[in-house]
């Protein structure tokens, strides 16, 4: 999850070194071929398991659909409100999103921990859009502050997005598809659903070799290989915990927007920046180990007891 996180951080950057290429070409490119490049690595299994895919296929469909619509509004939000600000924003927002989405409709239980490292990425979050809006420069020049509005809003809709198909491919997993199967058919299906925009929107990346060696970059590292890595840690993780650890990623570039590409963070910035990347302290940093025991004595203790109790019932239980 984490060595994914970092691929993802590279994407604003890498970004702008295709400056004519717009926002919603690259996010196309990306996740599109990126997402088809998953779907045929996959198919053999796609195959095998259509059966239980075609049962699951509403969850597909979610899945896909916000495939479709992560790249276009990320990359539209890092375009408008920079490069630090738009990804902070859209993978900032995702914990919190897949967490009330598991509340709802999983029924996990929200803990105090996991309010409390919400609460630290959240208002870091908003310390850092409110740097970048009252005056924060990129290399190209000022944004207005409308346009990071807008930014914003759309790095939200990324958020959300993004939660809902970290769900969807976890729901699948769970249900006995093999993260293979299930990465590609949501992925896959979103990719064909961006081959629209791209055709629409993509010409700028056929007009020099460092706009097409961008747009291979993008499809091939992060989107790709950094999903591949995705998807097998959402065989191991809940959706939540899988958000929560992409949080690197903003950290990647935000350091990667001020050393190469050459914007300004003022001070507020990163210390939103440091709210981020402790929100990720406290929701990853193991409990204290001497809690363990004492929960797996209890345990066994009742298992005991109901050994001696119900014999009969409790022999067949894993």
């Amino acid at each position: 999850m984490l060595m994914a996180s970092v691929l993802w951080g590279t994407t604003g950057t890498a970004a702008t070194f295709a400056p004519a290429v717009g926002p919603l070409a690259i996010g196309a490119v990306a996740m599109g071929l990126g997402g088809l490049l998953q779907a045929i690595v996959a198919a053999p299994r796609i195959r095998r398991e259509a059966p239980r895919l075609r049962v699951h296929k509403g969850v597909v469909l979610l899945g896909a659909l916000s495939v479709g619509a992560y790249p276009l509004a990320f990359y539209s939000s890092m375009h408008l409100a920079g490069v630090a600000a738009g990804t902070v924003v859209s993978i900032g927002s995702a914990p919190p999103a897949s967490a009330l989405i598991e509340r709802v409709v999983d029924g996990r239980r929200l803990t105090r921990r996991w309010s409390t490292g919400a609460a630290a990425g959240l208002s870091g979050t908003v310390l850092l859009c409110t740097a970048e809006a009252a005056g924060a420069h990129s290399a190209s020049g000022a944004r207005t502050t409308g346009g990071t509005v807008l930014g914003v809003g759309l790095g939200l809709v990324a958020g959300l997005t993004y939660a809902l198909y970290s769900w969807a491919a976890h729901r699948l997993i769970n249900r006995g598809v093999t993260s293979g199967a299930a990465m590609g058919a949501v992925f896959g299906t979103g990719g064909l659903l961006l081959m629209p925009p791209l055709l629409v929107t993509g010409a700028p990346l056929l007009a020099s070799w460092s706009n097409a060696a961008v747009g291979t970059y993008m499809a091939l590292v992060p989107m790709f290989t950094g999903y591949l890595l995705f998807g097998w840690g959402l065989a191991h993780v809940p959706a939540s915990t899988a958000t929560t650890l992409s949080l690197l990623e903003p950290a990647v570039a935000a350091v990667l927007a001020v050393l190469v590409v050459g914007e300004r963070l003022p001070l507020l910035g990163w210390v939103g920046l440091a709210l981020v990347v402790g929100c990720l302290a406290v929701l990853t940093v193991p409990t204290r180990a001497t809690a363990r025991p004492r929960a797996t004595t209890t345990v066994a203790n009742a298992d005991a007891r109901t050994d001696a109790a119900a014999p009969v019932e409790h022999a067949g239980t894993p």
